[in-house]
């Protein structure tokens, strides 16, 4: 029997107003994150506007997923548009996700032979 908790879920933004379209699509997009790794409880969305910024990609996204047992997930994504920056992020914690759960059934299947 698994235990599921309830998945806590923020978004902010930093030099920026994060409008509810991008609120609601960071959400969707991250929610499905803990069917990969399900210690996850609590994920983290920080849309960064860079005000004055003179580079190439003026927005940045980042997501912290923080779990049991102190595990964090840091990405971050910088780009042009909020939703392809999110898009891409959730990507790599997706596969950020993946890889240490295989790593740690790897470790369990060894220690039981």
């Amino acid at each position: 029997m698994k235990r599921r908790t309830a998945l806590l879920f923020t978004i902010s933004g930093k030099h920026t107003e994060v409008p509810e379209s991008v609120k609601s699509y960071a959400e969707e997009k991250t929610e499905k994150l803990p069917k990969f790794y399900d210690v996850i409880n609590q994920i983290e969305v920080i849309v960064d506007g860079k005000d004055g910024s003179k580079e190439a990609g003026n927005i940045a996204v980042e997501i912290i997923a923080r779990g049991e047992r102190s595990k964090i997930f840091v990405v971050k994504e910088i780009g042009n548009d909020v939703y392809a920056c999110i898009d891409l992020a959730a990507h790599k914690l997706e596969q950020q996700l993946k890889k240490t759960k295989t790593k740690e059934r790897d470790v369990k299947k060894h220690r039981a032979r």
